[in-house]
């Protein structure tokens, strides 16, 4: 057998498997995941706990996808384009998709830590957040809050310990991250800024200054390093994930890579992104590149978070050394953007109760994608109307 063979049956690797369906390859399609389960969301992993399949079991069986869950790769041979499995099973493709995604950091000393990447991983930590219960969290980023918020939302008592001076420090502008801070302080979570761990174990923080906290339950969430393993060993260039090109097309020409795992040019910048809309959108554009109908890549980077009744939204990536703006809203919504040197409109940020900014950050992205170039003064003044904006694009 050969056809496409994709290794990780993630948000990706999944969406990618039904693309090349629906732009007519009638080849064969082999979709491998290391889990057991049906393909699953995993957002909702960190947000509800709620398990959601991505497609059903009849959809790959009608679009005649093989789905082979729970398989291992153990190596891949760009020579002989075959992919081998634990147990010994050779498969041949055509052309190979590397979906593999990511898997939790854990920095040395922090082993016996829990982290999120899994429905099991999800299982396991709710399973602990119970009314009460004393939970450390490392890392002030989107899982960790996210976690924090559905922490006290059971009734827990909630630490977060994090190194850098304020909570998403490397994702969202400071005065969104404000907005963050004070909502999590008022709902109770004690937030350790500035503070350095040595190392931890599951029920224990260990802190440079030489104190300790005890937890009953200790969980990191201090980022994700991209599943390269494979491509490493195949021969594969990789720095901070697997390299490929506008198409997707790692430096092996019938291998490509999409999702978490892999680097690629976003308007003259590598980048990596660990997001469920880039899975999507990368898994689509891979899949006609796959197809011989190679098209630009011009999708915004967006992610979003929910924490307590608010909805945070991104579209583009900031300069966090650069100018942010606001734009005035309502009392209980802030969005924020940035233009760089020449007007372009390159980011924008919003956070809201429920979806109370996704109208506006909507737009943003839009205006972002068809690289608007725009005063910033006239972007800040309510009195602008972004749809007219957007339509005289």
């Amino acid at each position: 057998m050969s056809g496409v063979v994709i290794i990780g049956a993630g948000e990706c690797g999944v969406r990618a498997a039904f693309a090349l369906r629906e732009h007519g390859y009638v080849g064969e399609v082999t979709l491998i995941g290391a889990e057991v389960a049906l393909p699953y969301e995993r957002p909702p992993l960190s947000k509800t706990g709620e398990i959601a399949a991505i497609r059903t079991a009849e959809a790959y069986s009608d679009k005649r996808i093989a789905l082979r869950p729970g398989a291992f790769v153990t190596n891949i041979d760009l020579g002989t384009r075959l992919v081998s499995l634990k147990g010994g099973e050779a498969m041949a493709y055509d052309n190979l998709l590397l979906a593999t995604g990511a898997r939790a950091r854990l920095f040395p000393g922090m082993e016996g830590c829990l982290t999120l990447r899994t429905n099991l991983d999800a299982q396991v930590i709710l399973s602990r957040l119970t009314p009460g219960a004393k939970i450390g969290i490392i890392g002030g980023g989107f899982i960790g809050l996210e976690l924090a918020a559905r922490a006290r939302q059971a009734g827990a008592e909630v630490t977060v310990v994090e190194a850098g001076p304020r909570l998403l420090g490397r994702a969202v502008p400071p005065q969104i991250a404000k907005i963050l801070h004070e909502r999590h302080a008022l709902e109770g979570v004690s937030l350790k800024l500035e503070t350095g761990v040595v190392s931890a174990s599951s029920d224990r923080i260990d802190l440079v200054d030489g104190s300790s906290m005890k937890f009953d339950t200790v969980i990191a969430g201090v980022g994700a390093v991209p599943e390269t393993g494979l491509a490493e060993a195949g021969g594969l260039v990789v720095q901070n994930g697997i390299v490929v090109d506008g198409d997707f097309r790692t430096s092996a020409p019938d291998v490509f890579a999409a999702g978490d795992c892999c680097n690629f040019d976003w308007r003259g910048q590598r980048v990596r992104l660990e997001s469920w809309k880039a899975a999507q959108d990368q898994g689509e554009h891979v899949a006609l590149a796959i197809l011989g109908k190679s098209v630009p890549y011009n999708k915004v980077p967006w992610f979003w978070s929910d924490q307590y009744d608010l909805s945070l939204q991104v579209a583009g990536i900031f300069d966090l050394g650069a100018p942010i703006h606001s734009r005035s809203t309502g009392d209980d919504t802030t969005v924020v953007f940035q233009c760089d040197a020449t007007q372009n409109l390159v980011a924008a940020a919003g956070i809201g109760p429920g979806n109370a900014t996704s109208k506006d950050i909507r737009i943003f992205e839009k205006l972002i994608e068809r690289r608007t170039i725009v005063d910033a003064g006239r972007l800040a003044d309510p009195s602008q109307n972004l749809k007219r904006l957007l339509a005289a694009t």
